[in-house]
């Protein structure tokens, strides 16, 4: 679900730009000075350079020099470099300049169409033969692909294709025989490639485990190899890793799945009780403990499909089973259920700068997100039909508890928090109710900036030295907990930050806390007064302490009020700074 990226240097591509990215799914970049697109960036070449990076496909509305100068620096490895294509303004032209063979050509004739344009393809076997040796139909893999440039070299001088398989990667191959042709063997055996025989490998194997809780990855891996090597079956043909529901959250069975570089797929003990009659070693045992009288071969003839075969029996280790069936045909869509997941994800104080890769990569993957409809709004730019689930302010348990049913489902979910997923967010919640409820799933937590680290840094240092943050809301904390910790934090001279400091309903806590604080802070400790942080209404202060006032504070304010260290000044710009000491000052003085 990542987007691919429209590329514009100036408004005047902005038309086309916008045309095409409905249809492309893609999102438009501008640079800074212009405005109407989805994402910002300041310098062309160090922008495309990070895309690049990335992996992102890449269609630059500009010239073709300016994508290549930039790019040409991060090229490593043709067969892991992402599409890049330059974009004539009137579309006339979309010429694939990377990636021709993963996805590049495809995708500039899409363009073209779209465009009612030309796309000037020109890797030489696709021009002449309509296809590429290293670019096969959808499910197979090219086992030796350092022997695809002679295999090309030699048909585009005349040498003649032999097909040697029941199943054929190139529908649009005319295929011989002779000597001298350059054969295509298909098979899922282990066999050797040379420069005139390319050996393509369809995945059409699915391997299905059974192990005891907690069996250790390094065994199963062990035996999943081992039965491979045994059979002489090529790992490259399998599509999927696949076992029953109740092991979905087993880690060595992920382990395989990720050794193999595969997806893992998980069946109910329903599911797999339709493959009895084809099992060829059911056990009792098992079917009294599970359901079902065989994990690994139920599983694997289930995911491969009803004409399938069994083409190894359950193979035993200390605590683990393994069994392979072969289907047919290449295996394009998977059945069964991937483990879900649960992404909570911090986003940072709102403005997409602030945004961590990470938060930003489970955003695109993610099929459902979850979250309050403000924090929805904030990541709209890297919505791609992701299904929203909007929840009004509060009912953060039920958010959570519908996050995790989703992912119950084998989605994969945003659950989606402002500053950090950590801090007064929804990772504790849900951690407290998969505690509570045990689920299968996967939960993994995105830290962002969180709100007190955006004021001190919009107000300049002000956390350099010891800090803490407090609640102030005593919805859920007794305000008798809230006054120990305040006479604390006083008492020890921390830096302290205010969550919640005011509401609708809740308007003298904060009052109370800063007569906690008064005994403890001069008039003139520096006081930050924070609001709406990375959004266009954002607004931070600095105020003496004997000069602050509480009506300054809303809910979407955060306030954070220096130690007895801590110092403002201002500068040439006649703003307003405010830090805290770490005690570098008895270092110089030290060494004076």
């Amino acid at each position: 679900m990542v987007k691919p990226v429209l590329f514009v240097l100036g408004s005047s591509a902005l038309p086309l730009a916008r045309k095409l990215r409905e249809p492309l799914g893609a999102e438009i970049h501008t640079p800074d000075c212009v405005a109407g697109g989805d994402v910002t960036y300041a310098k062309a070449t160090a922008h495309l350079g990070r895309l690049f990076g990335e992996g992102r496909s890449i269609i630059g509305l500009c010239a073709a020099g300016i994508l290549i100068r930039a790019i040409a620096p991060h090229l490593q490895d043709k067969r892991s470099e992402p599409p890049v294509i330059a974009l004539a303004e009137d579309g006339s032209s979309a010429v694939p300049l990377l990636g021709g063979h993963h996805g590049a050509n495809e995708l500039a004739r899409r363009i073209a169409a779209l465009c009612e344009g030309h796309a000037a393809v020109t890797t030489a076997s696709e021009v002449r033969f309509g296809f590429a040796l290293d670019d096969p139909a959808p499910g197979f893999v090219l086992a030796n692909p350092q022997d695809m440039k002679p295999a090309t070299a030699a048909i585009l001088n005349g040498a003649a294709l032999a097909l040697e398989g029941a199943l054929n990667p190139f529908p649009a191959a005319t295929y011989s025989t002779g000597d001298k042709a350059v054969r295509l063997t298909v098979t899922e055996q282990q066999v050797d490639g040379s420069p005139t025989d390319l050996v393509y490998h369809p995945r059409t194997l699915v391997m299905g485990l059974g192990c005891e809780r907690n069996a250790a990855a390094s065994e199963l891996i062990a035996l999943a190899d081992k039965v491979l090597a045994d059979s002489k079956l090529s790992s490259a043909s399998l599509a999927a890793i696949t076992s029953i529901d109740l092991k979905s959250d087993e880690a060595a069975i992920h382990a395989v799945a990720a050794h193999f570089g595969v997806p893992a797929r998980f069946f109910t003990a329903d599911e797999l009780a339709k493959e009895a009659p084809r099992l060829k070693n059911p056990s009792e045992i098992v079917a009294k403990e599970v359901g079902v009288a065989g994990v690994a071969e139920a599983a694997a003839l289930a995911a491969a499909g009803p004409t399938a075969e069994l083409v190894v029996e359950k193979t035993r280790s200390t605590r683990g089973t393994c069994a392979i069936a072969k289907a047919p045909a290449p295996i394009l869509e998977l059945p069964g259920h991937p483990r879900g997941i649960v992404h909570v994800v911090g986003i940072g104080p709102g403005t997409p700068d602030w945004r961590a890769p990470a938060a930003r990569a489970a955003l695109e993957a993610s099929t459902d997100w979850v979250g309050y409809g403000l924090y929805l709004d904030l990541v709209a730019d890297v919505k791609s039909g992701q299904q929203e689930h909007r929840f009004p302010l509060g009912g953060e348990e039920d958010r959570v508890r519908h996050a995790i049913e989703l992912a119950k489902q084998g989605k994969e979910v945003s659950l989606i928090c402002s500053g950090d997923a950590g801090i007064y967010a929804m990772a504790s919640l849900v951690y407290e109710v998969i505690d509570i409820e045990p689920a299968r799933i996967a939960v993994n937590v995105i830290p962002g900036i969180s709100a007190f680290q955006a004021a001190a840094a919009k107000a300049g240092a002000m956390i350099g030295h010891d800090f803490c943050c407090i609640s102030l809301s005593d919805l859920l904390t007794p305000w008798e907990a809230i006054e120990r910790r305040l006479h604390g934090a006083a008492e020890g001279d921390f830096v302290i930050s205010f969550y919640n400091p005011r509401s609708l309903k809740r308007r003298d806590q904060l009052e109370r806390a800063f007569a906690i604080l008064k005994p403890h802070r001069p008039d003139d400790t520096p006081v930050v007064i924070a609001s709406n942080l990375g959004r266009p209404e954002e607004n931070v202060k600095i105020v003496r302490f004997a000069d602050f006032n509480p009506d300054d504070v809303d809910m979407l304010t955060l306030v954070m009020v220096g130690s007895s260290q801590s110092k403002c000044f201002a500068r040439g710009d006649g703003r307003t700074y405010a830090y805290t000491p770490r005690g570098y000052a008895k270092k110089r003085e030290a060494a004076e």
